[in-house]
């Protein structure tokens, strides 16, 4: 059907750089008209302002996993989207860094309304070339979104030698060898080589798990917590990152994931915060909006999180 929209699944483990390949997707789609759907791991959403101002409408889901609890909202929000289709060239769903891009995809199948009115154009799985073989170890979702891409963004050169690259592609390889791998460093990779390829292949699905289309449970790292913690207090800057490097040095290894929304005292810009295990990176968003109540918002996703303790620091940072 050639008035099916397209849909992108943009999947990948936590910190490997979706949002970031999402901000570039959105700032280069010259002339064309993307729905963005956003679901995020824990009670506070923190991702759908990490997005780019932009005329893509965004739609949050935060109730936790795409693939279990939201898949409801999923079909919901694309259900209200197909009413006003002729506005739309297609639809981006960028999964939570712990979802298992499979259930997502199946989504696209085996509901009549979704399959009447989309197609699934591609998986789109980021992989963070650093940390992609401790994850490999610890998190078997990392190995199934790589196992269902059709794309794969190996991104972070920046970060790793000539030969931990080629170590990392060769696995890629042995688990998904029908993917194409682009390379990045900050998700620089056209969108014209992302979106629009008619890349998944339901056929080669089916050959490699003939159950895909079955309706099945699957578990997730019940090791992994996520704490979100806000305050309406303006933070002092100086003491926010003197504390967040602390808990990063002594704590990084443990925390998968950092990303917050901040509002600093005497700044009326919105400063954004991430980090991955030690690495971490900020900077200063456009101004809040008028009205807008200045909240302070930090999710932590990690293991053995003490959230007594990252309350107490948390709020001591307030001016």
């Amino acid at each position: 059907m050639t008035d099916q929209i397209p849909v992108t699944v943009l999947t990948g483990y936590l910190g490997a750089g979706k949002t970031t390949l999402l901000n570039r997707l959105l700032t280069g789609l010259h002339g064309k008209k993307y729905a963005v759907v956003i679901n995020e791991f824990g009670e506070l959403g923190v991702d759908n302002d990490l997005v780019v101002d932009s005329d893509e409408e965004v739609f949050e889901m935060n109730n936790g996993c795409i693939c279990c609890t939201v898949r409801g909202d999923l079909i919901r929000i694309i259900g209200g989207l197909m009413k006003r289709a002729g506005k739309l060239d297609g639809i981006i769903v960028e999964t939570t860094g712990l979802a298992n891009p499979a259930p997502v995809a199946q989504t696209f199948f085996v509901d009549e309304d979704v399959r009447a009115k989309t197609r699934l154009d591609a998986i789109v799985t980021v992989v963070d070339a650093k940390y992609f073989q401790e994850r490999l170890a610890d998190s078997p979702e990392a190995q199934d979104q790589v196992a269902f891409a059709d794309v794969i963004v190996l991104n972070k050169l920046d970060l790793v030698t000539p030969a931990e690259l080629s170590a990392v592609e060769a696995q890629l390889k042995a688990i998904n060898p029908y993917a194409v791998i682009h390379t990045a460093t900050k998700g620089d990779v056209p969108a014209d080589e992302l979106l629009g390829l008619n890349a998944f292949d339901l056929k080669r699905v089916l050959e490699n798990v003939p159950d895909f289309l079955e309706d099945d449970s699957h578990t997730h790292n019940e090791h992994l917590t996520s704490i979100s913690l806000s305050t309406d207090k303006p933070l002092a800057a100086e003491k926010f990152q003197a504390w967040i490097g602390h808990i990063l040095q002594t704590q990084g290894q443990n925390i998968l994931r950092t990303k917050g929304i901040l509002a600093y005292r005497n700044e009326d810009r919105r400063f954004a915060f991430q980090a991955v295990h030690m690495i971490a990176d900020g900077d200063f968003l456009g101004p809040w909006k008028e009205g807008e109540p200045r909240t302070s918002r930090i999710v932590f996703i990690g293991r053995d999180l003490n959230r007594p303790q990252l309350r107490r620091g948390f709020e001591a940072c307030a001016a």
